[in-house]
């Protein structure tokens, strides 16, 4: 299986059809996860009875800052995924090069921290624990996939590069380092 995972992400397109692709999954992320969230999530707060995250305007001016600031994360990873990479953050098209610029100077997976950040903010934009929950157990069981199966794919792909950026590189949470 990880030969097979590692030949469809040797595989690489051109930036029509990343552009393609991209377009075509955007939806998915920009609307239907954010929608199945709180959809959901309001039912869970129901049925558990949790009361609403933050007073108006404070979910207002929170959530869209949250959602705002991890979209543009996700935006810029995604824009170093596409030109320096040539690839997308869709392991179907995976990037061709090992990029160590950032956002991905802060941590390995800056995208994954952009989605959470960008669907937390949804969550409270829209006053539901419930949604910040589900959100939490989806971007869980992506970092289960990334560490169990990407980073090995990485690792036989990129090889020592990848293994010494990895080492020196935080999973999730940013560092961001002073020069002396």
């Amino acid at each position: 299986m990880k030969n097979r995972l590692v030949d469809q992400a040797r595989r690489e397109y051109s930036p029509n059809q990343r552009i393609g692709f991209l377009l075509l999954i955007a939806p998915i992320f920009l609307l239907g996860l954010p929608y199945l969230f709180v959809s959901l999530g309001t039912k869970v707060d129901r049925w558990l009875g949790w009361p609403p995250i933050l007073d108006q305007p404070w979910n207002l001016v929170l959530g869209v800052l949250m959602a705002l600031s991890g979209w543009l994360l996700a935006m810029w990873t995604m824009n170093a995924q596409f030109n320096i990479g040539r690839g997308t953050p869709v392991p179907l098209m995976a990037t061709q090069k090992l990029i160590v610029q950032p956002p991905f100077t802060y941590c390995r997976n800056p995208m994954t921290l952009g989605t959470l950040i960008a669907y937390l903010g949804v969550a409270v934009l829209f006053h539901s624990l419930g949604a910040g929950l589900l959100v939490l157990i989806f971007v869980g069981l992506l970092l289960i996939y990334i560490k169990r199966v990407e980073e090995k794919e990485l690792a036989l792909r990129f090889g020592q590069e990848y293994l010494e950026y990895q080492r020196r590189t935080p999973f999730l949470l940013p560092r961001f380092r002073t020069r002396a």
